[in-house]
């Protein structure tokens, strides 16, 4: 297992670094691969539920390339986001109707639902992130932040984690090690503010944003755990060689990624 976690990591990390720098269609198509196959384990997690996977994986894709191209067609990516939802919703509805069976319709719906839409708006946010001011230093510190945090927390957690934090959905994640990740997280912050930082944000604002990022990333984990547990399953996919799935690898900015963009666009660039 060593071996492969090093080379996916060796091929992996040069690409994202990559496609980060160079921003724009590059970081887009990255974050596209990655919501693409998110989803796709999404509904394979699922399936126990019969949805409607033919449905949800290419409305996904859609909709994630629309969050892109289409806020330069209307005023607001707001117009975008409630077309597809009402659109998903009439889909999803008029299949079940059509079908004639009604028994777990309604979850088939909101599971599907959840799949296509949540998942790849929520991604989405890392492009949005990328496209502002020192988007690229931005990204950067996000990927630091939620990396070394979760470190912090496995490697805390571990060594000395005694008290649960939700045994009933991630047997391994304690408070210990929660507590870890936040300190790690102000720690890698603080660094960051001291060595490339220092033209983007006062290093008050860039704790608050460690906070945000920690808090969020680690609810994210759990976020998916919760799924993965309801579909039974221990890793959502093997598409990284000794790593898992697309969607274990980047659970964590399901939240994360929403929360420091709207922290950055409400407080801090206002």
């Amino acid at each position: 297992m060593l071996v492969p976690r090093i080379l996916s990591a060796l091929v992996g990390i040069p690409l994202i670094i990559a496609c980060v720098y160079y921003g724009r269609l590059a970081f887009f198509a990255l974050m596209f691969v990655i919501s693409f196959f998110c989803v796709k384990e999404y509904f394979s997690i699922c399936a126990k539920y019969k949805v409607n996977a033919w449905f949800g994986v290419p409305m996904g894709t859609i909709f994630f390339i629309a969050l892109y191209f289409g806020t330069g067609v209307f005023s607001q990516s707001v117009a975008v986001v409630t077309l597809f939802a009402v659109f998903m919703a009439f889909v999803l509805f008029f299949v079940e109707v059509i079908k004639g069976a009604p028994e777990n319709a309604v979850s088939r719906i909101a599971v599907s639902f959840l799949g296509a839409f949540f998942i790849p708006l929520a991604l989405m946010h890392m492009v949005y992130i990328r496209d502002l001011p020192h988007g690229f230093k931005l990204i950067c510190f996000l990927f630091i932040v939620t990396w070394v945090g979760d470190t912090g927390a496995y490697a805390v957690g571990k060594a000395i984690g005694k008290y649960k934090l939700s045994p009933n959905i991630s047997p391994k994640k304690t408070i210990e090690g929660a507590l870890a990740g936040f300190i790690t997280a102000v720690g890698v912050a603080y660094l960051c503010q001291a060595t490339f930082m220092q033209d983007v944000l006062t290093l008050n604002k860039m704790l608050i944003l460690a906070l945000v990022i920690a808090f969020a990333g680690q609810f994210s984990d759990l976020a998916e755990s919760l799924i993965k547990r309801d579909g039974g399953i221990k890793d959502s996919g093997n598409i990284i060689p000794g790593h898992g799935g697309m969607f274990d690898r980047f659970d964590s900015y399901l939240f994360a990624a929403p929360g420091m963009y709207y922290v950055l666009r409400f407080f801090f660039y206002g």
